[in-house]
């Protein structure tokens, strides 16, 4: 175990060549290799005493995974060993990259027809948010994608949602169905009795113009939690 330790530590460029993780992802591919590995290929260099990889290992059980990685702020982020503005700045733009390159094949789209269908979907808008978003999906009677907006936004537990103004945008993009879904920071995905009201109460002023609420998605660090799949549609 210490031989393993000590080679952990090590210049990466001490390490066999087919253990480095550059090396490794050009000759067997990204998902060969593990987070820590991935992380290590971003921040290049470790500090004194310790390798990338090291660096990259401690940096995820510090912050408790990616998720938490990314969804750091600016301050919180730069306060560890051998992190700075200009890491963060590239981690947020690699982040971000990735989004909208997912957003664009998403585009292709043409109906959500399934929960997990939705939920794929779902992730790449709401996943890894630091505040509350609510997201409304607008369909037409083949459950065809007309719109999907962010209507409301809020701090890192809550965001006040009004009925009214669903009603509104649902008129303005002659929607036929709906597809509710908010995220959850905090990570648990199921839903608060705020949540079941709310969801009550925009069906039954959806019911008055004859257009019906498909699916409630709840995003977060766990699994997804649909109020169709549980019967609460």
């Amino acid at each position: 175990m210490n031989n393993l330790v000590g080679k952990f530590n090590m210049s990466i460029k001490q390490w066999p060549v087919q253990m480095r993780p550059r090396e490794k992802l050009l000759a067997q591919g990204a998902t060969a290799l593990s987070d820590a590995e991935l992380l290590a290929i971003f921040l290049r260099t470790g500090v004194p005493g310790m390798s990338a990889v090291a660096l990259a290992n401690n940096l995820l059980v510090a912050f408790g995974g990616l998720p938490a990685l990314l969804q750091a702020s600016q301050s919180e982020f730069c306060q560890h060993v051998g992190l700075g503005e200009a890491k963060y700045a590239q981690l947020q733009a690699s982040a971000e990259l990735t989004k909208r390159c997912l957003k664009q094949q998403l585009r292709h789209v043409v109906a959500l027809t399934s929960s997990m269908q939705t939920i794929d979907y779902l992730k790449v808008q709401l996943g890894n948010l630091p505040y509350e978003s609510f997201v409304v999906i607008y369909l037409d009677n083949q459950h065809q994608i007309l719109q999907s907006e962010e209507l409301f936004r809020g701090t890192i537990n809550t965001a006040n949602v009004y009925p009214r103004e669903i009603v509104r945008q649902v008129i303005k993009y002659n929607a036929a169905a709906v597809i509710l879904s908010h995220n959850h920071p905090s990570g648990i995905t199921e839903p608060s009795q705020s949540d079941i009201r709310i969801t009550k109460r925009i069906k039954a002023a959806l019911i008055l113009i004859d257009v019906s609420i498909l699916d409630h998605v709840i995003i977060g660090l766990g699994n997804p939690y649909s109020f169709a799949d549980h019967g609460l549609i």
